[in-house]
């Protein structure tokens, strides 16, 4: 972490004179739109050409965070002769074909703090052992005077709460907390994010969370236990994707349960989230095994061209021989 100081500091001199975009994940979460936010707002303030780009639109619950910058999405965006910096991007793909396609598949940089991230751009600052994106961006900016005014702060504030599942991981260490309390001293109100984030929620998604939560299944004697949704869940409910934010959490707060799966069936496959409380069951492994990658408790995969009906028992059967190999080691 000391090195991402300078590292970040020698990335905002190095894109002095050029026009920036900054990217994100597909479907954006707290600590992407923490990161864009903090990091275009940075560059900015150093007098650099900076918008965000995302393959799909903000999360309504985050858009007031992006107040005052252009954020756009991958149809959107027009190629315009920007260089392209990736944040909370485990690999490449994260950020969508089409998107990374408009930059020549070609990354300035790559600010992370995935396990699996390879150092994919030409300029890499990736702390595997972050809590956060924003806790390396925070970092960055506090310790080498980057400039982090009120909105920069809530924005790096955002990231790090929701990464941390509001301070309950082991993430959460004691430099976490200095480098929060210091964001808060420079704006960031955790009663704001609090109610923005996790309080702020409609009557779809607490039907949406019904129909999850009707669809659980236990596996392995109950040390695995995965929930679904479906296209159908969504239309019924009046809900998007982004609504199913945070219900993977409940099957991982079943006592016993040590590997949480949600499994989405989309128009172009099943995608999944996978949760976990030892880290010696390396999710980040198992994600690699289902086209996908994250971090060793929390991971996600996209397992292209497949359904639930076909692939389910194979995806499953995927989670439930990890679980033993890690387990009988």
């Amino acid at each position: 972490m000391q090195a991402a100081g300078p590292a970040l500091q020698g990335l905002v001199q190095g894109l002095q004179g050029q026009k920036v975009a900054v990217l994100g994940h597909m479907r954006p979460d707290g600590d992407c739109i923490g990161s864009q936010v903090a990091l275009c707002r940075i560059l900015l303030a150093a007098g650099i050409d900076t918008l965000c780009v995302n393959r799909d639109r903000v999360p309504l619950n985050m858009v007031s965070y992006t107040q005052g910058l252009t954020f756009l999405t991958g149809d959107q965006y027009v190629p315009d002769g920007r260089v392209a910096v990736a944040v909370d991007c485990a690999d490449a793909s994260r950020i969508g074909p089409d998107l990374l396609d408009k930059f020549g598949g070609k990354l300035w940089g790559n600010i992370d703090h995935h396990a699996s991230n390879p150092g994919y751009a030409l300029h890499n600052i990736v702390v595997k052992t972050a809590a956060a994106t924003c806790h390396v961006l925070a970092y960055g900016a506090l310790r080498q005077n980057l400039g982090c005014d009120t909105a920069t702060a809530k924005a790096l504030h955002l990231g790090i709460v929701t990464d941390t599942g509001r301070f309950s991981y082991a993430s959460a260490t004691a430099e976490v907390f200095a480098l929060a309390a210091e964001l808060i001293e420079r704006g960031a109100n955790p009663a704001e994010t609090n109610f923005l984030v996790f309080e702020h929620e409609s009557r779809g998604k607490l039907e949406l969370t019904k129909r999850f939560l009707n669809s659980i299944q236990f596996h392995e004697d109950g040390k695995i236990c995965s929930g679904e949704l479906t296209q159908a869940d969504y239309a019924a409910t009046g809900t998007t994707k982004e609504d199913k934010e945070g219900l993977v959490e409940f099957p991982r707060s079943v006592e016993g349960v040590e590997i949480a799966v949600l499994m989405e069936e989309g128009r172009d496959g099943v995608r999944g989230s996978l949760r976990g409380r030892d880290p010696r069951l390396r999710l980040d492994l198992l994600a690699g095994k289902l086209n996908g990658g994250g971090h060793v408790l929390a991971a996600g995969f996209n397992m292209l061209g497949c359904t639930l009906a076909k692939d389910r028992v194979r995806i499953l059967g995927i989670v439930a021989e990890h679980y033993r190999q890690h387990t009988a080691q």
